[in-house]
């Protein structure tokens, strides 16, 4: 599967982003999918994750309540709605996929085997 995130952009601090991850190829409902992120110096951070179906969802520390993430299977589409953004949520913006093989949702970067090319989500003070 190959993915392809869109939707950063520059925000000021408060406001609202929806990023999206489109997929290309077969059996997009096949596959678990995570958002992930990396600023400028530091380690790439989970930050959501949803199962195959979209009956489950996970979420880091530093975004929960503000972060929701949603899939359309039909569109082959993921989404991360990011609410109330703050200037550490500035990074680059990366959504992964793994082939679901049991109901374990992962939420290290390393169980992922498929990335997009990520997309900048900069939010300003």
């Amino acid at each position: 599967v190959q993915l392809q995130a869109c939707g950063g952009g520059l925000v000021q601090a408060g406001e609202s982003l929806r990023v999206s991850c489109a997929a290309s190829g077969r059996a997009f409902s096949s596959y678990d999918m995570g958002w992930f992120r990396q600023a400028p110096g530091k380690e790439r951070e989970f930050v959501a994750a949803i199962s195959r179906s979209g009956g489950s969802t996970y979420y880091g520390d530093s975004v929960k309540g503000r972060f929701t993430i949603s899939r359309d299977n039909a569109k082959n589409t993921a989404y991360l709605q990011m609410n109330s953004l703050k200037p550490e949520d500035t990074a680059v913006y990366y959504c992964a996929a793994r082939l679901s093989i049991s109901t374990i949702v992962y939420t290290t970067s390393a169980r992922y085997n498929y990335w997009g090319q990520g997309t900048l989500v900069t939010v300003s003070s």
